[in-house]
């Protein structure tokens, strides 16, 4: 049985998960971001204490069906864009249709419906979370970034940019390196 975990992020948030599993004498097989693999089922009592165990750090033990399928797409497409090296070769639909074992369909409208906000949007929010990332970090030019982050072309990173920030990525990186020197004077 799996259960799901909001705000579980980090190597330390797997620890005290797995801590406090132990402590409630919970088996588990796998504990990963996000979710745990339950050996057996979970009485509601132990759900319960689990819950306000973490509740605690924290971290969330989530017991709405929609919500657990969103936070799966948010935590797919974040690692999809943010923890690899480089984004998959596959589209982005492909991507979560194969990561979460649902049809795209189906999971763009539960996410547009519940959220508000189209899933190929957030994916593009994400992505220029990412492209901001790397202009600020400065080892790799506009060009570079356009071709690490699939776009077709420097205009399409330019264009898309700013669609979601209001500025260029040229207008933004001297701004950012302005308010990172302006910081590090105070």
């Amino acid at each position: 049985m799996k259960i799901f975990i909001q705000n579980m992020v980090s190597l330390r948030c797997k620890q005290l998960v797995k801590s406090e599993l132990d402590k409630l004498l919970i088996r588990y097989s796998h504990v990963d971001t996000g979710e745990v693999e339950i050996v057996g089922s979970l009485s509601e009592k132990k759900r319960h204490q689990l819950k306000n165990a973490l509740s605690g750090s924290g971290l969330v033990l989530m017991d709405d069906k929609k919500s657990m399928l969103i936070y799966r797409i948010k935590n797919a497409i974040a690692e999809m864009i943010h923890d690899g090296e480089e984004l998959p070769l596959t589209k982005f639909s492909d991507y979560l249709a194969e990561k979460l074992q649902l049809d795209y369909k189906q999971l763009a409208a539960i996410f547009s419906h519940t959220k508000g906000i189209a899933i190929e949007h957030f994916i593009k929010q994400n992505k220029i979370d990412k492209v901001k990332e790397l202009i600020i970090h400065g080892e790799l030019n506009l060009t570079q970034i356009a071709a690490k982050m699939h776009y077709n072309s420097l205009a399409q990173l330019t264009s898309q940019f700013k669609q979601i920030t209001g500025l260029t990525p040229v207008y933004f990186k001297p701004s950012k390196v302005q308010k990172r020197a302006n910081l590090e004077l105070c």
